[in-house]
């Protein structure tokens, strides 16, 4: 309810009083008029609760401060007086006329009854009251034509849904027609189908029923085969048990000595037959004849006697010593290897000393052991010797040069034992047990030859 107090000067419809609420349309345009104006006062000429909005833009404060605006305007007469001089100057015509008590009949009746609303002319309330039945009035014409409008929408949607549906219900009654054949010719098939399924099941059934069998009786000889194989088992492992206590009861019954007996007198045997090949001598006795010396037409003469004399590095002697029955060869491995190929790792200097060591041992048929220092190493060593050579390496605490001693202890007295190796306390020291040494430069000549 907005009521105007009396006695305020220029305020000559001071005494009316506007009995309904200010029509929301012309609530907006007193509300624009009151941001227009609101820019030409001091913070001192605005009311408390709108100083806060005095730095606005007009549009902001008709967005953010719109309803304190119209509160101020209703409550506050000399400010809404200050606002309605500000109006006077901003449209001085539509307030003159307005004072004058006739508005322009051209004017829009909202703006008409704002302003009126803000200067108070007499006849205000009357200006304000029309304003608000010739809105309700324009609504209602626009609500009635939007309505008129929305209806023939509906109409023209209705008319189109019904002629839509038409030709939808068709083409269903055609689908639904044409569905009802395929589901026939479905079920026929089904059923063929089912039929099929049927004898397939019996067939199933049927070769079910002879895999059953079958399973069974393989499982019978699985079952009978595992008998026999664990029968077999048995029998074997008694077979190994006693095979292990024949071995076991032949080593026994052998010695270290009898095979250095038994390998001496292979050693004797094949010296002897050495000889007499390396003598010729005949199966029969000497005549007194052969015995003259002489020499026979293109046999040796006395210079080629004196030519078969050898120097001591000279890789033939070694391939005369090698020739010689049951002859072993035994290497000292990285003497060799440091004295022909010291640059190798020693992995590599091993493979290459023990691939040549296998060509000689297949080439002259001699017992062949390379020993090599175990204090080399820094891990185990995967090592498959290669054919023909037996290699060895010494234990922790035992050096390469002692293990050589030992092997050549260990055979019997006059087997020719040869050993390479260029450390002279390891050639004397086998010299004396019964060996001959050898340089192993001589060794390395011999295999380069290949």
């Amino acid at each position: 309810m907005v009521e105007s107090t009396g006695g305020e000067a220029g305020d000559g419809g001071a005494a009316e009083v506007l009995d309904r609420p200010l029509p929301e349309g012309v609530r907006r345009r007193v509300v624009q008029i009151v941001s227009d104006g609101f820019g030409g006062l001091t913070v001192g000429e605005l009311p408390a609760q709108l100083r806060q909005y005095a730095r606005f833009t007009p549009s902001r404060r008709a967005k953010f401060a719109g309803n304190a605006m119209a509160a101020a305007v209703e409550s506050d007469t000399l400010f809404r007086q200050r606002i309605a001089e500000r109006f006077r100057e901003a449209q001085p015509e539509l307030a003159g006329a307005l004072e004058a008590g006739s508005p322009p009949p051209a004017a829009d009746p909202l703006d008409v009854a704002a302003a009126a609303y803000v200067l108070r002319p007499t006849g205000w309330v009357k200006l304000v009251a029309a304003a608000g039945e010739e809105a309700q009035r324009a609504d209602a014409e626009r609500v009635d034509e939007e309505t008129r409008a929305e209806l023939d929408r509906l109409r023209a949607q209705l008319a189109e849904a019904q002629r839509q549906t038409r030709t939808e219900t068709e083409r269903l009654r055609t689908e639904l027609d044409a569905a009802r054949r395929e589901v026939d010719s479905v079920q026929r098939k089904l059923r063929s189908a089912l039929s099929d399924v049927k004898r397939g099941e019996a067939a199933v059934r049927k070769a079910q029923a002879e895999i059953d069998g079958a399973r069974a009786e393989a499982q019978a000889q699985v079952s009978a085969a595992e008998s026999e194989t664990r029968r077999l088992k048995a029998r074997l492992g008694e077979t190994e048990a006693a095979l292990e206590a024949s071995r076991r009861a032949a080593r026994e019954g052998r010695s270290v000595e009898d095979m250095r007996v038994r390998l001496l007198l292979d050693t004797v045997l094949d010296a002897a037959q050495g000889l007499r090949r390396e003598l010729a001598l005949p199966p029969v006795s000497v005549r007194p004849a052969d015995s003259v010396d002489a020499v026979e037409p293109g046999k040796m003469t006395p210079k080629d006697i004196a030519a078969r004399a050898l120097h001591e590095h000279d890789p033939a002697i070694l391939d005369q010593l090698l020739a010689l029955p049951q002859a072993h060869l035994v290497v000292d491995g990285y003497n060799v290897t440091k004295t022909g190929y010291p640059t190798m790792p020693l992995e590599k200097q091993r493979l290459r000393l023990l691939g040549s060591l296998s060509q000689l041992a297949a080439q002259t048929g001699a017992e062949v052991t390379c020993v090599f220092d175990g204090a080399e190493l820094a891990a185990p060593v995967l090592l498959a010797p290669p054919r023909g050579v037996r290699v060895l390496f010494s234990k922790a605490g035992v050096t390469a040069d002692e293990l050589i001693r030992q092997l050549v202890r260990a055979e019997p007295p006059g087997r020719p034992v040869i050993v390479v190796s260029t450390d002279r306390e390891v050639a004397d020291g086998v010299a004396k047990a019964g060996a001959r040494p050898v340089a192993s430069v001589m060794l390395l000549k011999r295999l380069s030859r290949g």
